[in-house]
């Protein structure tokens, strides 16, 4: 009698076909964690362009007119708001709401720089909106893969835009007379814009609080 059994071409065609159905779920795979992967990455980085927007749209809803001591050790009154773009500085000003949850004896005021090096955009501040001479800020990247950085400031008098800041500068020594103007020297709203390398141009309004 003759046994029933698979044939040696139907073995072959079996495995065959498991190989082919052993690459194709390889690849789906493979394939999956490659998009995991590509996913976390955009996620993480829409949540550093979020923070760090944020952290720019907080600074500036907190922006006073609150002079402070010059941070290149000449002692010299900066006005509460500079923007020169001199040496890749963006924005210096200070602004109020610091937390301070720890209770640390210091002022809730704060002097804040925004940079532009290395393709990032980086916050620099001190302790004290008045620091002593040489003392280096604390620093923290917000964005990374930064192109270009460009502010534009409204001007309250005029009611133009202006890429510099202040609008008018107190000439000769500090007085009466003229801290007034340095104090209140701030516009009525910054315009940001940020062109990212793999975002493209970002721009947004903030209003400045009077």
């Amino acid at each position: 009698m003759r046994r029933a059994g698979f044939t040696l071409i139907e073995v072959m065609i079996a495995m065959f076909i498991a190989a082919i159905m052993l690459a194709l779920g390889y690849s789906a795979i493979n394939q999956a964690a490659r998009d995991k992967g590509t996913l976390e990455t955009s996620q993480a980085r829409i949540t550093e362009i979020q923070r760090g927007m944020r952290v720019v749209a907080q600074d500036f809803a907190q922006m006073v007119g609150r002079t402070a001591r010059d941070t290149d050790g000449g002692g010299n009154i900066e006005p509460a708001v500079v923007a020169t773009n001199k040496d890749n500085t963006i924005i210096t000003f200070t602004r109020a709401g610091w937390s301070n949850p720890a209770g640390i004896q210091r002022p809730a005021e704060q002097r804040v720089r925004y940079r532009f090096s290395d393709a990032s955009l980086i916050r620099d501040y001190w302790l004290s909106v008045d620091p002593a001479l040489n003392i280096e800020p604390r620093q923290r990247i917000l964005l990374t893969k930064v192109k270009s950085v460009q502010l534009r400031f409204l001007d309250p008098t005029s009611r133009n835009w202006r890429e510099d800041w202040p609008a008018n500068t107190a000439s000769g020594p500090v007085n009466a007379a003229n801290i007034d103007q340095l104090l209140r020297t701030r516009p009525m709203a910054i315009e940001v814009t940020i062109v990212l390398e793999d975002w493209g141009r970002i721009v947004r309004l903030f209003e400045i609080p009077t």
